[in-house]
């Protein structure tokens, strides 16, 4: 756990480093040129920088251990980083329109193109091979901060190859006002860009519910399911950071002592790290099996069973996260447990 915290802090050192060269290299070809669309490019990089140096010390205070002040860890300052830099985002691109729509109708000269094309187009396949190796980091390591920097980085290399379209056909045409018209448009797919972060980490903020994740989880469950597990539900994920914390019931026959119902715990959770993340943490709440649990419950050498089977449940997700056991309709039970 530590050493991959580690990496993801030495991932976002070199995002940072590049985002301070390519920010002087995007404000030199600003100042050669002149341009709107390249000033476009310049300010987005400040806002690179801003909310790199942000997320690398969201990085190295959420790789902090726990303690009695924050018992499940520091990570939730990794959504608090990615909510600055959707926020900067967006104020970049908002400025951006309103500095080009007043250009158009106040055209400013603009000279030595071709220096700025070629510096810009550098910034951009640099941005780009920075963006992809951090946004695989950040999934790989479950990293919010990388994997939003990442896309940032890349939805900037997008914006900087639009914006290298509109500086050639300006080059070639010499239609000053294809530079504002380039600006305005990249500077609404960066507010879009901006907006997507944004909403993305105050989902993670309000613990909005991962149903893509959800579902990986409750498939491997019902995949390698055991006898003793007779019922799983009230499931949910909570993530701090790159930490996974899930809760759920699981419901066992009641004959089982402490000692093999926590053994039943521990094979969910080794199930669990093995086929989804190995540094999930599990809060797992033993329930003990009801008369209504018998006729969906496939332990063969019950010596208490007081009904048959009568089918076998397929767990799907709107089952597994309600607040309720598993169980069949029957005219003696009219409706699900608690």
């Amino acid at each position: 756990m530590l050493s991959q915290q580690s990496e993801n802090i030495r991932m976002q050192l070199l995002v940072l480093a590049v985002g301070v060269l390519l920010l002087l290299t995007k404000f030199l070809a600003y100042y050669l040129t002149n341009s709107n669309a390249i000033l476009t490019d310049a300010l987005e990089s400040i806002i690179n920088v801003v909310a790199g140096g942000f997320s690398l010390y969201s990085l190295v205070l959420s790789a902090r251990p726990k303690d009695h002040n924050h018992p499940y860890g520091h990570g939730k300052i990794e959504f608090v980083a990615a909510t600055l830099e959707g926020s900067l985002i967006l104020v970049a691109g908002g400025a951006i329109i309103f500095k080009s729509f007043y250009n158009l109708f106040e055209p400013q000269v603009i000279s030595r193109l071709d220096a700025g094309i070629y510096l810009i187009a550098v910034s951009g396949i640099i941005n780009y091979v920075v963006g992809y190796l951090t946004e695989r980091r950040g999934n790989n390591a479950n990293s919010m901060v990388l994997v939003a920097g990442g896309k940032h980085l890349k939805t900037d290399a997008y914006s900087t190859a639009g914006i290298l379209v509109g500086l050639l056909l300006l080059y070639l045409t010499g239609q000053v006002w294809l530079d504002s018209a380039v600006a305005i448009l990249f500077g609404a797919f960066i507010c879009y860009t901006g907006y997507r972060i944004l909403r993305a980490s105050l989902a993670g903020i309000m613990d909005e519910a991962d149903y893509e994740l959800l579902k990986r989880i409750v498939r491997v469950l019902n995949d390698n399911r055991r006898e003793n597990w007779i019922d799983i539900h009230n499931l949910r994920v909570i993530k701090y950071g790159n930490t996974l914390h899930i809760d759920c019931h699981l419901t066992v026959p009641w004959y089982l002592t402490v000692l093999e119902a926590h053994e039943e715990v521990e094979a969910v959770g080794a199930l669990v790290r093995e086929q989804i993340d190995p540094d999930i943490e599990l809060f797992i709440h033993t329930d003990p099996c009801v008369e209504v649990s018998c006729s969906i419950c496939t332990k063969t050498d019950c010596d208490v069973r007081r009904a048959p089977l009568r089918k076998r449940v397929e767990w799907d997700l709107d089952e597994v996260i309600a607040d309720k056991k598993h169980a069949i309709y029957t005219p003696d039970s009219v409706e699900k447990n608690g």
